[in-house]
């Protein structure tokens, strides 16, 4: 996805950050105490307001204590002063403090201090006014019911929020952690599969090796030239031979067993395009496949073809896993100082999701790799999927 495009994350504090925005709200709430203190406001609830207000500073680390703290000073406050006090604010922050920090039982508890607290409050408000003025006791319990239940209502969709989002990044780093499992899955069956496939390679070669070094040996008697030119012919195979035995023991890391089918050549692209184009048929879902290949019995290293071959066939592969009916598929081969191949289509291969399954792409960049070339796999620009390798003759 383009980092330009990418969906903006939200913003949140860092430990530091959320350290200096609870010391910056405690200040903010004792601003009003020198000013209270100077207008002539009882000391008591001067006290009360600072005995309340100051626990906030801890109240993201030991939301619990914070809130007995401020619930203890609410409750001695209304034995002592007979009025509201400003410090009377920290109730609903530390009750969404309980709720948002706290677990479960410890929000369910605070949330009944709260509504009890609010009948207590409201009793030791109205208690001094005469009998027929307390007419309003059932709106201020409403009311402070309503701001208790409100700040713990806040606090446990942030707790629950953040359980959320706690899951899913486990999810994800799980699903991460299976998907780098199943790519080494991947590689190790691919590897094994070229060890089963180096045996065509070296068999291939030992088998001219030993056929020509008969002939020579029978010849030298009758004809040292032919000997000459079959020794020759000896020495290029199997410096040929050793070459790519080199280039395939580099991946391996696994014994596997040996297989004896012959080992395709360029020839057999063409015949991999025709099953590709025999099965669409079949299929019946619209599939066109297009074709350019270079002319047949075109000689080129062994281990070049075969890759050349494998990248072909799996990029068809994922074709017909991918791309959708009725997409447009171009295969084509070019020879050069390189062997170039490309398969692309213009389906729905870049838009559909990965199962997890589409790991060939793993064996074919390391195939292209042990002979020096490039892989190019990705989206098309207006649609589809593109696959294109280099292999240098």
């Amino acid at each position: 996805m383009d980092p330009l495009h990418a969906p903006r994350q939200p913003w949140r504090l860092d430990e530091r950050g959320r350290r200096w925005f609870d010391r910056a709200l405690v200040a903010v709430l004792l601003l009003p105490v020198p000013l209270m203190a100077l207008s002539g406001v009882s000391g008591r609830s001067v006290t009360f307001t600072v005995l309340e207000l100051v626990p906030l500073l801890w109240r993201r680390s030991h939301p619990v204590a914070v809130f007995a703290a401020v619930a203890g000073a609410s409750a001695l406050q209304a034995g002592f002063v007979d009025l509201p006090v400003w410090g009377q604010a920290a109730f609903p922050i530390a009750t969404y403090s309980v709720a948002r920090y706290a677990g479960v039982l410890a929000s369910w508890v605070a949330l009944g201090v709260g509504l009890c607290g609010a009948w207590v409050a409201t009793w030791a408000w109205l208690a001094p006014f005469p009998e027929d003025s307390r007419s309003g006791m059932v709106s201020y319990v409403v009311t402070i019911s309503v701001i208790v239940l409100a700040a713990w209502a806040l606090g446990t969709l942030g707790r629950t929020r953040q359980a959320y989002v706690a899951a899913l990044v486990e999810r994800g780093e799980r699903i991460e952690h299976e998907a780098a499992q199943r790519v080494a899955l991947a590689a190790t069956e691919e590897r094994t599969r070229i060890a089963r496939e180096m045996h065509d390679v070296v068999a291939h070669g030992l088998s001219v090796i030993v056929v020509q070094a008969d002939g020579a040996r029978y010849a030298a008697e009758h004809d040292p030239a032919v000997a000459t030119r079959t020794l020759e012919t000896v020495a290029a195979t199997g410096r040929e031979a050793l070459t790519e035995m080199r280039r395939l023991l580099g991946l391996l890391r696994t014994d596997g067993a040996t297989g004896t089918r012959p080992q395709p050549h360029l020839d057999d692209i063409a015949v991999l395009v025709a099953e590709a184009q025999e099965h669409a048929a079949s299929a019946g879902d619209g599939t066109r496949i297009e074709a350019r290949l270079p002319e047949p019995g075109v000689r080129v290293p062994p281990g070049i073809a075969l890759t050349a071959y494998r990248v072909v066939q799996e990029a068809l592969t994922n074709v017909r896993k991918h791309a959708g009916p009725g997409a447009t598929v171009r295969v084509e081969v070019r020879l050069g100082s390189d062997v170039e191949v490309v398969v692309e289509d213009d389906g729905r291969g870049a838009a559909s999701p990965d199962d997890g399954l589409g790991l060939g792409l793993v064996g074919m960049r390391e195939r292209v790799l042990i002979h020096d070339g490039e892989l190019c796999a990705g989206p098309r620009p207006g649609g589809g999927f593109r696959v294109s390798a280099r292999l240098p003759l």
